[in-house]
Parts: C-alpha cells; sequence; structure tokens
C-alpha cells in the first residue's frame, strides 16, 4: 500500500470459497434497489422468482426494517423462470411478461432486470426490450448475480440509464447530482440524500439526489445538466462519474463521505463554495448559523459525552463511506479514540491505499486505527475479539458479539440492520452528529 504500509493495516487472508454472512446481496439486487429507489419506476424481474423474493430480506428488511414500495417483492413483475426456460430459453416469456406490464402496471420508466439464467442460457434481453422502446421509457439491466454484489447493481442500473436513456442537455449552472450513496446499502441513504440537498440548497447550489425525487424519470434525464457530479463515497459512483465525464463531458469530483459534525460538514461546504464558486460571503453566513446550533445544542450532551463516553476505545464495522464519516467525526469531535475499523463492502483493490489515507491522516486522537477489509462475519468476530473496546458502530450481526463478548455497547449503523427501524434517521450534516449521540446515549442509559 505504498506510504499507508507503516500504519496498522493488516494484510488479510484470501477468501476462503465460502464466506459466512456477507454484508450485501448480488448484483440483481442491487439493481433492483436502485430501481425500487427511483420513484414511480416499475422493475421487471427476468429471472427466477426467488431473485426477487429474497431481496425483501435480504436487502429491503435488512436496511434498517425497510419495505420495498409499491411494485417491490410480490408486486414486482417477474418471469419466474424454470428448467424449461434453462432448456429453450426464456424471450418469449419475457416479451409476454413485458407486454402484460405495460398493461397493468402504471409507472413513468420500466426497467428490465436480468439475472443469471438469462446470462447463462444467453436471452437477447436488449433485442426483446428493444421492441417496447415506442410504447414506454424502458431500459434493461444485465445483473447476472455471479458478476458482482449489489454495489455492482447499483453501478450497473447507472451504467444502464447513461446508455439507454440519457441524452445531451444545457447545462445548469449550480446544478450538481449527488453520486455513490446506495440504496439500501447505505442504511442512511434517504436521510443523507436528503440533507445534503437541503444544505446545497442553502448555499445556493441546486442538487439532484435522483433516488427519492418526486419524479424519478425527470430525475434521470436531467443527470447530463448538471454542473459536476459528486461523489459520495470514495469509491462506490465513481465508475457512472467517469462515464458522465466522457459521455457529456461533466466533471465530478469525490467525496469520500457524507460529512458528520460541523467540522467536515463546513470543509465540505468550502469545497463546494470553491469549486463551485459561489458567493464566499453568504456561505459563511450559512457555515456560522449551522455551526452555532450545532455547538449550542452539543451543550445538552457535554455530560454523557465526557461522563460516560470519555475517550472511549472505538470498534467500526461497516461500508467505507460510512466508517470514514463515523470515523473522523467520533476522534476529531468527540474524543474517541478509533481502535480498529473493518470495512465491509469489497472496496476494488485499486481504492484501498486511498481508503486507508482517509481512515488514518488528519485524525485529532493519539489512536490510529487498525485498518481491515473483510466480509466473512467470523473472521470479523475474530478480528473483534482481538481488541479491547467501550463501543461499537458496526452492524445487527455485531450486537451479539459487542454486548456478550466485548462487554461493549452496540449501535447499529450498517448493513444489514434489523434491530431498528430507519425511515428518515441520519448522521449527516452539522446535526448528524447530535443524532448518533442521541443513539449511543439510549444503548447507554437503556429504555426506562
Amino acid at each position: 500500500m505504498g506510504t499507508v504500509s507503516a500504519l496498522r493495516v493488516k494484510e488479510e487472508p484470501k477468501y476462503p470459497g465460502i464466506v459466512e454472512a456477507p454484508r450485501y446481496s448480488c448484483a440483481l439486487g442491487g439493481a433492483y434497489m436502485a430501481a425500487l429507489a427511483t420513484f414511480n419506476t416499475v422493475p421487471i424481474l427476468h429471472s427466477g422468482a426467488g431473485c426477487g423474493m429474497s431481496q425483501n430480506f435480504g436487502q429491503n428488511f435488512a436496511a434498517g426494517l425497510n419495505d420495498a414500495g409499491p411494485t417491490g417483492n410480490t408486486s414486482t413483475p417477474c418471469s419466474c423462470l424454470v428448467e424449461e426456460h434453462a432448456v429453450f430459453g426464456g424471450e418469449d416469456k419475457l416479451r409476454a411478461l413485458i407486454r402484460t406490464t405495460l398493461e397493468l402496471v402504471q409507472g413513468e420508466l420500466y426497467v428490465v432486470i436480468s439475472g443469471c439464467v438469462p446470462a447463462l442460457i444467453g436471452d437477447d434481453v436488449p433485442a426483446v426490450v428493444k421492441e417496447f422502446r415506442k410504447d414506454a421509457p424502458i431500459v434493461f439491466v444485465n445483473t447476472a448475480g455471479f458478476l458482482g454484489n449489489s454495489y455492482k447493481g447499483y453501478e450497473q442500473f447507472l451504467d444502464a440509464v447513461i446508455d439507454q436513456l440519457l441524452e445531451p442537455q444545457p447545462v445548469v449552472a449550480k446544478r450538481v447530482n449527488l453520486l455513490g450513496i446506495v440504496p439500501y446499502q447505505h442504511i442512511f441513504w434517504k436521510g443523507n440524500l436528503q440533507v445534503i440537498k437541503d444544505l446545497l440548497a442553502k448555499v445556493g447550489v441546486s442538487a439532484n439526489m435522483i433516488f427519492t425525487e418526486n419524479s424519478g424519470l425527470e430525475a434521470l434525464k436531467s443527470i447530463p445538466s448538471a454542473e459536476l457530479n459528486l461523489v459520495l463515497s470514495p469509491w462506490s459512483g465513481v465508475a457512472a462519474a467517469k462515464k458522465l465525464e466522457e459521455k457529456f463531458a461533466s466533471p465530478y469530483e469525490v467525496i469520500p463521505t457524507v460529512p458528520v459534525g460541523p467540522k467536515d460538514t463546513t470543509a465540505f461546504l468550502r469545497f463546494i463554495a470553491d469549486r463551485l464558486d459561489l458567493d464566499r460571503d453568504e456561505v459563511e453566513r450559512v457555515i456560522a448559523a449551522e455551526e452555532h446550533r450545532a455547538y449550542r445544542f452539543s451543550e445538552y450532551m457535554a455530560a454523557i459525552t465526557s461522563m460516560a463516553l470519555p475517550n472511549a476505545y472505538t470498534a467500526i464495522v461497516a461500508d467505507t463511506s460510512t466508517a470514514i464519516g463515523l470515523t473522523r467525526y467520533g476522534s476529531n469531535e468527540l474524543g474517541w479514540l478509533p481502535e480498529i475499523v473493518i470495512l465491509t463492502d469489497d472496496p476494488p483493490e485499486e481504492y484501498r491505499g486511498e481508503i486507508v489515507r482517509f481512515l488514518t491522516e488528519n485524525l485529532a486522537s493519539a489512536v490510529t486505527p487498525e485498518v481491515h477489509f473483510e466480509i466473512d462475519s467470523h473472521r470479523i468476530r475474530q478480528l473483534l475479539n482481538e481488541h479491547t473496546v467501550q463501543l461499537v458502530l458496526a452492524s445487527s450481526l455485531e450486537k451479539h458479539i459487542a454486548t456478550s463478548e466485548l462487554q461493549a455497547m452496540q449501535v447499529s449503523v450498517a448493513f444489514p440492520t434489523y434491530d431498528r427501524l430507519i425511515v428518515d434517521r441520519n448522521y449527516a450534516g452539522y446535526r448528524g452528529g447530535l443524532a448518533l449521540m442521541e443513539d449511543v446515549a439510549y444503548k447507554y442509559g437503556g429504555p426506562l
């Protein structure tokens, strides 16, 4: 890892043939979740029936007890491929399914998502979809599950939209797209997107968050009009941003995390002000007002912060973007000591050195975290048991490990989360740090 080799970064063993409880689904699941997150979009699955149904608990419910919306799970049109289609092909079944879906299910956009069986038998999904282009906006996403995980499926969804739906548009000054926040995989995705959009609006920037916008089709079609693409992850969404730059000359910037707390949020807004040539005086007025409120309100939690968790040794088990944000906030604003950080989203090798730098540099902490890239839940348990910590910010899978084996507090902040409902909750922006401390303090004191 070059210059980071001297840091507490341990080389992990090669992944075994079988991985225990990885923290994501397959590529089909990622594209399916992205389609569901795009309002008024109808996913059409060309796969076995189980490929869609397994996402109910595998993706929706695991993302903070979320449902899938009106076109998800049992309401999703599916070709329900069986053995005969593996022999004779499933194109006729898909053709009939698309025809009846267009007749019976209302939507602005239709997304055909094909799984492993069509990829193995060679169904010509693009040709079948092309037959219906005159009838409705429709795109196809080839997401054989064996080709990648749900983060890959998110990228494939955006790739299909860019290639099949988008056309050049006049650029709108001070308009940005928000990329890199993966629906459901990032369990605070809805709240994070809205907080960033609202913050940018305060400084005069119009943000297209794409997912959860009232008109999903309009949000997608307007992507080329942005002056800048913001990737709020060190790796997820970067491929889409590069493709937009190639096809529409849209520049992009990588922000390694959704900012958590005043310090990183202020740095984020000042970066945007410089990048988009905003009125700096107005931006500073917004910053001053937001910082005043955030720090004034933080006084109300001073006792619990200083008495209950003074310099707490912390373990974080989460996707990369979430882990970076929480590590930085805990270290730089709360005085926590980041003992170990385990990244569970399997980022590509070419990004890992930079990710370690984001996690270990510019921290106001006497402790430099030990960083691991690990997807196997058994190995994660072993790693945690090698350390003594007081606080574990992780997924529901670490709840028993933290409380019973480590005698530590645990808050579910990452996928999968089955022990709390997350609708609009988030830790983003100036007030996000306060929300995190509320959740930690609740676990410290417990329900009355």
